[in-house]
């Protein structure tokens, strides 16, 4: 009564086991015994997993581990006990072996040997599958050849005709993934965080960055750069990897702004030691308002040329007088660092250069050389002088 008692027992504990180990686990395990054509590796229970001989095997044939030794395997069955994939962990290697991993959705690996048409050309292995372009990444890269020559893991999507006929797909797996840790990446995402993220898509008013777990934040066209930017795609790509920092979040954490120039010195906290009133600048004309033009002085910093000192009369279109990428000479005649403004003046310069004309006319003497614009700073300092009164 006993041994059908015990029989029975171990039994239900091996069964009770194999309910806990999952298809596709990866688990640990010591060979017990080596036979012709499998051999059996003890992972705890009161029954050992079995193992396909030929995955101990090097690529002479030749036996690399021995009982004794601990091996690391993937489950490919748990049906009726437990059948192990070492290979799996690896990489498939043969055909038998890559269709367990399509039966049991487990992830194989590859090399991307070429693009082609729709797609890529991989190696499985001694096998050749295909991997449609739309599959290979959750980002459109621009440049299709990037992932030429990389090894990855994939998911077997298609078996036919023995696997001649192998459709993967590395896209489904990092779904997979993304969806594992979208909490986690969630909870990093704060105020002031700086993250490094991938560019996912870009549009004329910025990009939108893959901050992992499917998370994605929008990089405004705004915050890429101190200086005015015309085109964010001259800054940034699909696919590029980047270091922002996150701006804002808002309750339920579905809206997240980021920024990328917050990360570089800003140029106005220095404007207060490098801009003085009286200094000639050239300027390059950025828009032009009814109200006035905006002159870029240098990267990141802008300066308003108002319609009063334009040189422009009130009753003609600024637009007419000036076009955008004109540059411009000009007079600095107000700086204020703390509101990020600067006052300019294209009427100074004109009104400086007819005063000093004038002043070499009045002064010269025959045969005496002429000064040219050696005083026009004195002569600006002069013609400001009403101005800052």
């Amino acid at each position: 009564m006993s041994e059908p008692e015990e029989d029975f027992a171990t039994l239900f504990e091996a069964s009770e086991q194999s309910k806990h180990i999952t298809r596709g686990q990866t688990i640990g395990g010591t060979i017990v015994a080596i036979g012709s054509e499998v051999a059996l590796v003890d992972v705890g229970g009161k029954s050992e997993a079995v193992i396909d001989v030929n995955e101990l095997k090097d690529d002479d044939g030749h036996l690399e581990m021995a009982v004794g030794d601990r091996i690391e395997a993937t489950v490919v069955s748990s049906v009726g006990g437990l059948t192990l994939s070492r290979r799996l962990v690896r990489g498939a290697a043969t055909a038998r072996q890559l269709e367990d991993a399509f039966q049991a959705g487990l992830p194989v690996e590859g090399k991307v040997e070429r693009a082609v048409k729709g797609g890529y050309d991989v190696r499985i292995a001694r096998l050749r599958a295909f991997c449609p372009l739309s599959q290979i990444d959750i980002i459109r890269t621009a440049d299709p050849a990037q992932h030429e020559g990389r090894v990855y893991r994939f998911r077997i999507i298609e078996y036919k005709d023995g696997g001649r006929n192998l459709v993967v797909s590395r896209r489904a797996l990092l779904e997979e993934e993304q969806r594992a840790s979208a909490a986690d990446v969630r909870s990093a995402i704060v105020e002031g965080a700086v993250m490094t993220g991938r560019v996912a898509s870009v549009r004329e008013f910025g990009a939108f960055v893959d901050l992992g777990g499917g998370v994605q934040g929008l990089l405004h066209v705004s915050e890429m750069a101190w200086a005015r930017v015309a085109d964010p795609s001259q800054l940034v790509t699909p696919g590029d990897e980047i270091t922002i920092k996150v701006l804002r979040v808002d309750a339920d954490g579905k809206k997240i702004s980021l920024g990328l120039k917050q990360l570089a010195a800003d140029p106005w906290s220095r404007v207060g030691e490098t801009y003085d009133a009286g200094q000639v600048r050239t300027g390059r004309v950025t828009r032009i308002a009814a109200f006035g033009a905006f002159l870029e002085l240098e990267p990141g910093i802008e300066g308003l040329v108002p319609l009063s000192e334009s040189g422009v009369s009130r009753d003609r279109d600024l637009k007419g007088a000036f076009r955008v990428g004109q540059d411009l000479e000009v007079v600095v005649l107000e700086v204020d660092a703390s509101a990020r403004r600067i006052r300019l003046s294209v009427t100074a310069v004109q009104e400086a250069r007819e005063s000093q004309e004038v002043r070499e006319y009045t002064e010269r003497e025959p045969g005496a050389p002429v000064d040219g614009f050696g005083s026009l700073a004195s002569t600006l300092r002069d013609a400001l002088k009403p101005r800052q009164s």
